[in-house]
């Protein structure tokens, strides 16, 4: 009897082989390799030939018509910013689009599509798929919501197949599938949430959106590591993938594009998981600053640009002596890498000496500070925090900060030093390259204090 061919999957980038090896060949990951049934080859005389007529004939640039997508407005103004569109114009979900919704379970993914729906359901037939809960918990998740839309029907269905047909017959003005991972076709061997299942369904949902014109959204899960589940290549596939972001005993939740075809991926939105679901947050700034403690050490405010929007977060640093021979260095919402770096930038150009000392370093507010500006606020608030010497209430500095000590430009400094304005602070540092052609009546009462290395700016703070 002959053996049943089979190959060998990567469950983390989708790489197939013909034998089984301990490293993927292809993405590096170890013991990800998984044995999948090959799919039995048509024989030589039964393969019909490809037929050229059905092939779409070339266009020339210049004859495709340069007309705008259409986009749908969610109702909520921080999703409708992180999907995009004309800038003053309309944004929010483009026709036709497919969207990867992704994050930690029970970080409001479900919750988000549901509150959509209330507000979309006022123009568009809505069809909410779902693989993972019953229609009775759907329900109830509604009336906690509040969403009690008469254009949305829930289908409860695992089979891609027959959901695809469905949505040809029906054909609804959008439809939200949670999750791509519970989704399977029948006529495939594997499991759902396979490499082949994850890929071939969304391959089919890709081409039935397409076909119909309708925008669809995935809601994809993580892995231990934060990473979609699935073949890489699902990220590839989609319009775009967004990611929700935050620590599930904090209430508020960040929202951030890594991929999209129709705008930009450096907006974030911001929301607050209450009782009654997520609440939008328009004033990231106030929240982040909220209960922050006067008169204390450590303490500096940093201004850091996402997208186009200025947020200011406080950075909290605390030095004290260590008890061991190697002093501890931990950094939450910092790259501990760069923390050790400016830890040797302050110690060799600044006259600082951490090496008897344990640094603990964390950005209130569950924040991640991962722009170059961020690294004057940090080393201030460092070297506020070893000379046990509070940084003024109404301060606060954001540049880049060189091996030299030397303090870089960086990018987006009017919006800055008018978020800092407009939330009432007095003083700011700025990088020296910065300040030339600044105009101080654009910035009311804030006063702008321009450094050329960090001994200039620990000096303007009153920190030497």
């Amino acid at each position: 009897m002959a053996k049943a061919k089979s190959l060998y999957v990567c469950t983390a980038c989708g790489h197939e082989t013909a034998k089984w090896f301990g490293q993927c060949p292809s993405c590096g990951e170890w013991n990800t390799m998984e044995e999948s049934a090959l799919p039995a080859a048509v024989s030589s005389g039964k393969a019909k030939t490809h037929s050229r007529t059905g092939l779409h004939s070339p266009m020339r640039l210049r004859e495709i018509p340069a007309e705008g997508e259409q986009r749908y407005g969610t109702g909520l103004d921080e999703l409708n910013r992180v999907l995009g569109g004309e800038e003053g114009g309309r944004t929010g979900l483009v026709k036709g689009s497919l969207v990867l919704l992704s994050g930690d379970p029970g970080i409001g993914k479900s919750t988000l599509l549901l509150q959509i729906c209330q507000h979309m359901g006022r123009e568009l037939e809505i069809l909410y798929v779902s693989g993972e809960e019953s229609a009775h918990q759907i329900k109830l998740r509604a009336a906690r919501l509040g969403v009690d839309s008469a254009a949305l029907s829930v289908l409860c269905e695992t089979d891609a197949q027959g959901i695809a047909e469905y949505i040809r017959a029906a054909k609804p003005g959008i439809v939200l599938i949670d999750s791509i991972q519970t989704m399977q076709l029948t006529d495939l061997p594997s499991s759902p949430g396979s490499v082949t299942q994850v890929r071939e369904c969304t391959s089919l949902f890709l081409r039935t959106a397409k076909a119909l014109d309708i925008p669809c959204i995935l809601v994809g899960h993580v892995n231990k590591d934060g990473n979609i589940a699935g073949p890489k290549v699902l990220e590839h596939v989609v319009d775009a993938v967004l990611y929700f972001e935050g620590e599930r005993h904090l209430s508020y939740r960040i929202l951030r594009a890594v991929k999209n075809r129709y705008g930009s991926t450096n907006e974030i939105g911001v929301f607050e998981m209450s009782d009654i679901g997520l609440r939008e947050v328009p004033n990231p700034s106030e929240m982040l600053l909220s209960g922050r403690s006067e008169g204390a050490s450590g303490s500096c405010v940093a201004c850091v640009l996402e997208g186009s929007r200025p947020l200011l977060a406080e950075v909290q640093a605390l030095v004290s002596e260590t008890g061991f021979g190697n002093p501890r260095r931990v950094a939450a919402g910092f790259d501990v890498s760069r923390l050790n770096m400016l830890l040797a930038v302050l110690e060799k150009r600044a006259g600082r000496y951490f090496g008897n000392t344990d640094v603990y370093l964390n950005v209130a507010g569950g924040l991640k500070l991962d722009e170059p500006a961020c690294d004057l606020p940090v080393a201030l608030a460092l070297a506020s925090g070893l000379r046990d010497t509070p940084i003024a209430q109404d301060a606060l500095a954001f540049g880049e900060i060189g091996l030299g000590g030397e303090i870089r430009a960086v990018s987006g400094c009017e919006q800055r030093l008018r978020e800092a304005a407009r939330l009432g602070f007095g003083r700011c540092v700025i990088p020296r390259h910065n300040f030339k052609g600044l105009s101080q009546k654009q910035f009311g009462d804030l006063v702008v204090l321009p450094a050329r290395n960090i001994r200039e700016a620990m000096k303007l703070l009153g920190l030497q």
